[in-house]
């Protein structure tokens, strides 16, 4: 359409260019005749004039038609704006409604559900982290409990032992037999197994001449432990003081039995002198 506007005001122009050389050779051709006025200047005139007002009116339809192509454009634009928006938020409601539909699926009805099952589940940790810190408490405070029983129990036994030493170094030094008893029984008052204590004790009632004493006290030891030695060996004194001459051999068998260097002794046991003479004791003493 613009070619064609173009070609119209050119050939106007060749046609005002063409009149106007026309008249001005007729005005150098005839310099004295009178001036004429020609019948086709009106027409040319007016033609050129339909021309202009033509070529106007062409270029109006031309912007017309731009403007309303730039504004079908935009509403094309706008229309593909507003369609795109459309298809998301669509897909948006496609996603939310298949998400809550899976909730649903699950059931977890709504967010009061998930938020109920999220502090239950919540609550249920705390729970089990609480009990698992409170059984190690618990743990911990009875090893340490325990710990601090045998720390107290050891300070006791320490304790009970530098006082029974210290008993023991009173009796080394006393020369009384009486005496010598009292302190045995304070050993045993404090440790009533002490075994050392109940033949040392049977010992000096032995030297007091109270040989079932003796006898009583050497029988309490064995029963505390049948392996000592030492026990027999007492009570076979005993016997032997009592004429229980049977007795006391078995116990002399018994006590080397469970000491075997008991068997040295017997030559210095003066408990023993009465039974020297018999072949069974002669039998007991060790081979030189």
């Amino acid at each position: 359409m613009l070619k064609s506007l173009l070609k119209t005001a050119f050939s106007v122009f060749l046609l005002f260019f063409s009149a106007a050389s026309v008249a001005a050779e007729s005005d150098n051709e005839k310099p004295a005749q009178p001036e004429k006025t020609s019948n086709y200047q009106p027409l040319i005139e007016r033609y050129i004039l339909d021309e202009l007002k033509a070529i106007r009116q062409d270029q109006q339809a031309l912007r017309a038609e731009m403007e309303e192509k730039v504004a079908h454009a935009r509403l094309d634009a706008s229309d593909r704006a507003i369609r795109y928006t459309s298809d998301t938020l669509n897909n948006m409601f496609i996603i939310i409604t298949t998400a809550a539909s899976i909730l649903v699926l699950m059931g977890w009805r709504s967010m009061r559900d998930v938020r109920s099952k999220l502090n239950e589940v919540v609550e249920t940790k705390i729970n089990e982290l609480t009990q698992e810190y409170e059984d190690r408490l618990h743990e911990l405070e009875g090893k340490l409990r325990k710990r601090s029983q045998e720390i107290i129990d050891a300070q006791e036994d320490i304790s009970k032992s530098n006082e029974i030493h210290s008993i023991w170094m009173r009796a080394g030094l006393e020369s009384n037999l009486h005496q010598k008893i009292k302190l045995y029984d304070e050993i045993l008052a404090i440790s009533p197994e002490d075994i050392e204590a109940l033949i040392y004790k049977a010992d000096a009632a032995f030297e007091l001449g109270d040989y079932e004493w003796a006898f009583s006290l050497a029988n309490r030891a064995i029963d505390q432990d049948e392996d000592y030695g030492l026990a027999y060996w007492q009570r076979a004194c005993a016997n032997a003081a009592n004429g229980a001459t049977q007795e006391a051999l078995n116990d002399i068998k018994m006590a080397i039995k469970k000491a075997p260097k008991l068997a040295d002794e017997l030559e210095r046991e003066p408990a023993f002198n009465e039974l020297h003479k018999l072949e069974e004791f002669e039998a007991l003493r060790p081979q030189v």
